[in-house]
């Protein structure tokens, strides 16, 4: 994290109690599931990763400051550009009204930031990120730091020994991740995992976005589905 979005240095944050979503257990309300399956607004991810982690770094009236400064920007368009950092785009039209990214490895997710500038617009991209994960077999949505926003939808804290619990199953596998081939590999798995719902509706063909074939009722039957 940075101090402020001008600021030059970062730094690194263990919390004590850390915030997941279980993926079996988001909080769909009855509005918000009217909202998304009436396909209020186009939902992407993937097509505009710059445009998001810059959209949350943009101060708000709600949050004058931003923790997201140009190093850390920087270095998740890079990690983008390998196939780790992923994001979850919510459009009016053609314009970008919210969305959310993170960072995919193994078989967890790291919700970095998300960003609404329409209503339930970051609600709406978080419901389609748990169910992208779910699709993909993932077991881990780390959301950092509980907030009564994430409360509502689900989220609960966890202490330190039980993360790492959870991480670890998650993570498992790929110890060889700092290592170029085994990085390369890691994403490459990442990649694939975070697109299979983008295959639901394409047969075995690989595609970019999830606009076209998964519709917002689909979406709401996967989140209101019992394991």
């Amino acid at each position: 994290m940075a101090d402020s979005r001008d600021a030059g240095g970062v730094y690194w944050v263990e919390p004590r109690r850390r915030a997941v979503l279980p993926l079996g257990g988001f909080h769909l309300s009855r509005s918000l599931a009217k909202r998304i399956a009436s396909d209020r607004f186009r939902v992407t991810a993937d097509t505009a990763f710059a445009d998001v982690i810059a959209l949350c770094a943009e101060s708000a009236e709600d949050r004058p400051e931003t923790w997201i400064n140009t190093t850390i920007e920087q270095v998740f368009l890079d990690l983008h550009a390998r196939g780790f950092a992923h994001s979850v785009e919510c459009w009016d039209g053609d314009r970008l009204v919210g969305g959310l990214y993170g960072l995919a490895l193994g078989r967890a997710f790291f919700g970095e930031s998300m960003v609404s500038r329409a209503t339930d617009a970051s609600k709406v991209a978080l419901a389609w990120l748990v169910a992208r994960l779910k699709v993909g077999g993932f077991s881990l949505l780390d959301c950092q730091f509980m907030t009564e926003h994430l409360a509502t939808l689900g989220a609960v804290e966890v202490s330190r020994e039980d993360y790492k619990a959870l991480l670890g199953s998650a993570v498992s596998g790929i110890d060889g991740v700092a290592v170029a081939a085994g990085a390369v590999a890691s994403a490459s798995s990442g990649a694939a995992a975070f697109g299979a719902l983008d295959r639901l509706g394409a047969g075995d063909t690989p595609t970019c976005s999830v606009s076209g074939p998964v519709s917002g009722n689909f979406i709401v039957q996967l989140l209101t589905q019992t394991s």
